[in-house]
């Protein structure tokens, strides 16, 4: 069985679960993995990069083009 197809059987079997407990650790176990699978393909920044990110960030800060904590928690409120 091909990888496709056994995805498909899998939703559908989890489709039918009726238990809230096996759904929760199905949705910890998919983070987990999700999690797993992003800490896999991190690439971190070259020295160049980051350089150019704090001299962009302090730019910004110079130039007033930022937001503060406050402003940020009430668009999200």
């Amino acid at each position: 069985m091909n990888l496709e197809a056994r995805k498909i059987e899998f939703v559908q079997e989890f489709l039918t679960l009726q238990s809230e407990e096996a759904v929760s650790r199905l949705e910890q176990l998919l983070k987990k993995e999700r999690n797993a699978t992003d800490e896999r393909i991190f690439e971190p920044m070259t020295q160049e990069e980051l350089d150019k990110r704090i001299d962009q960030s302090e730019s910004d800060f110079q130039n007033n083009r930022f937001k503060n904590s406050s402003e940020l928690l009430a668009k999200y409120k």
